[in-house]
């Protein structure tokens, strides 16, 4: 279909984008999903291009390009495989923080970095106990003259093995009445003292993509990191919150299409009772119903992202997309699953890799029943 917020610009990109996708990622993703881990080199391949930070400002060193660059990154990303993700992370959810509500001298110290691959990104809101109850977090950061002294520990934490730059939600004022407004956003650079790693996270999918535990014990954080105004993190975390998860939705209807793709390719090929499986009428009916499905999720997506371009608030709209898609990849990817027979069940098979991947994203950026919840609330009920 043609994307209602896409030019001829924006299609010229898509094309060089993946011709160095097919020359720098396609072999050896495999490798990366072995060693799980993307190296620190693609990156600065993808900053060498301009693909790190699109739409950061020019005089930070990126191309100040709309966001509809971004989407194209996000979605060839995709159909190279999920657990490149946290490439999207950097450059959609965690830099915008910064470029939002960063001062000036933080956006010279830190973007041009970003931009250029030498700083790789998180950010740090959930707790071995605190999912998404945000407003409970534990972490606290108390104030000692120029330095707050921060403790406490994240966890599930994209980027969390080598990012360079974490952005750390935490509590700066733990007596605060509603718990909500003593949050903050502090930003803790490698190497300052207290911070450490724990274990790189061992997931069922996503296996490239590094997902880590992040301490901080008596870690002192300069007074200047400070992101914002105290007591407006979590405000910061909802206004931003939107285009995080249209990002995953976008991801979602990428995925889909994706394994949809490589289904239909197999069940030509694959025969049993002397013809190919895609002559029989249940595989007919089920890629018709899985087809359908996608299509009515892209251009839900792609109206969505049309708006958010246009700068509206469409927090219902994407909340409802973010569960919507993420739940219909789900019943794709174990639809697709099953078309492979036993094959899809070998690692051989691209289609197994996506199963595993899949699951995940109807859980971060906010799990589907959380995005039930918001949906109800604005529904006034």
């Amino acid at each position: 279909m043609s994307h209602l917020y896409l030019r001829e610009e924006h299609r010229m990109f898509r094309n060089t984008l993946r011709k160095f996708l097919e020359k720098e990622a396609i072999p050896y993703f495999d490798q990366w999903e072995k060693e799980r881990m993307v190296p620190r080199s693609f990156w600065k391949k993808l900053a060498a291009q301009g693909y790190l930070c699109p739409a950061v400002d020019e005089k930070y060193g990126a191309a100040g390009a709309d966001w509809a660059y971004s989407v194209v990154i996000i979605e060839e990303l995709e159909r190279i495989g999920t657990g490149l993700t946290g490439i999207s992370l950097h450059n959609e959810i965690v830099v915008p923080y910064i470029t939002a509500y960063g001062t000036e001298e933080q956006k010279r110290r830190w973007l041009p970095g970003c931009a250029s691959g030498d700083l790789i990104t998180a950010i740090a809101m959930t707790e071995p106990g605190t999912g998404s109850d945000l407003a409970n977090i534990r972490t606290t950061a108390i104030r000692d003259g120029d330095h707050y002294i921060l403790n406490g520990q994240k966890t599930f934490i994209t980027n969390g093995i080598q990012a360079d730059l974490v952005l750390v939600a935490c509590k700066t004022d733990p007596q605060a009445v509603p718990p909500h407004k003593g949050i903050s956003l502090l930003f803790v650079e490698r190497g300052t003292p207290g911070f450490s790693r724990g274990r790189k996270l061992d997931k069922i999918g996503l296996y490239s993509q590094d997902t880590a535990e992040l301490i901080f014990e008596d870690c002192r954080v300069p007074v200047d990191n400070l992101l914002g105004q105290e007591g407006k993190g979590f405000l910061y975390l909802m206004e931003k919150l939107q285009q995080e998860r249209l990002v995953v939705a976008i991801g979602a209807v990428v995925n889909a299409e994706e394994m949809l793709r490589m289904t239909i390719d197999y069940v030509k090929t694959r025969e049993a009772f002397g013809q190919p499986i895609s002559k029989f009428q249940h595989t007919q009916f089920k890629i018709a119903e899985m087809a359908t499905e996608i299509e009515v999720g892209r251009a839900f997506v792609d109206q969505l992202i049309a708006d958010h371009i246009a700068g509206k608030d469409i927090v219902t709209k994407v909340s409802m997309a973010k569960w919507w898609t993420t739940e219909m990849a789900k019943r794709v990817a174990a639809q697709c699953l099953q078309l492979h027979g036993g094959y899809g069940y070998m690692e051989e098979y691209p289609i197994a890799r996506r199963y595993r991947d899949t699951p995940v994203a109807a859980i971060y950026a906010g799990s589907n029943e959380i995005m039930k919840l918001i949906i109800a609330k604005n529904l006034g009920l």
